[in-house]
């Protein structure tokens, strides 16, 4: 059998499909302007949105706790797992339904996309939350430098899973026409 050219994957059934990124930084300014500091805002929302039924819960438990003679508080094991399924539910449903953002990047008009432009999804929320938080472990706020290093103003966890941060749609559309005038 010889080789006529670089594999396709037509021999495995598997089509590679190689997509260019859908948002140029330098034909779409608009796109990218203020992102990367409104991100950081709409951050500490959804923190504090995630944060707020932990809290409830810890009360309540601690209610529970005095009640039961602290027998209840037998239950604070439970919000470590429960806290880490929040957290990814919130960011999986959240950027993974129809405006792709968390409530904190919806009022700071910021949208996800993948890095050839389709909306994000579910895994791809969740799977964003989780390299963010690993990666923040590891190299604490170091992974907010590599933002002012490249055009597209993408973090170290943005560029490991494939996804763009960009401006809502209203919000470049504003932005547009007041550069424009």
């Amino acid at each position: 059998m010889t080789d006529s050219g670089p594999d396709t994957g037509a021999r495995s059934g598997m089509s590679f499909d190689f997509k260019p990124h859908a948002y140029d930084p330098v034909t779409n300014p608009e796109l990218f302007e203020g992102v990367l500091a409104r991100r950081i805002v709409a951050f500490f929302i959804d923190i504090v949105i995630i944060a707020v039924p932990l809290v409830a819960a810890s009360a309540f438990i601690f209610v529970i706790g005095l009640v039961t003679f602290g027998l209840g508080w037998l239950l604070f094991w439970l919000l470590s797992p429960i806290s880490v399924i929040w957290a990814l539910a919130y960011y999986g449903f959240t950027l993974g339904g129809p405006a792709s953002a968390t409530i904190g990047m919806r009022a700071m008009e910021i949208e996800m996309r993948t890095w050839y432009g389709a909306p994000a999804y579910f895994v791809l929320g969740a799977v964003h939350a989780v390299v963010f938080w690993v990666t923040v472990s590891v190299l604490t706020p170091f992974i907010l430098l590599v933002g002012f290093f490249n055009a597209r103003g993408r973090l170290l966890h943005d560029i490991l899973v494939g996804a763009v941060l960009i401006n809502a749609q209203t919000r470049a559309i504003s932005l547009r026409a007041r550069a424009a005038s």
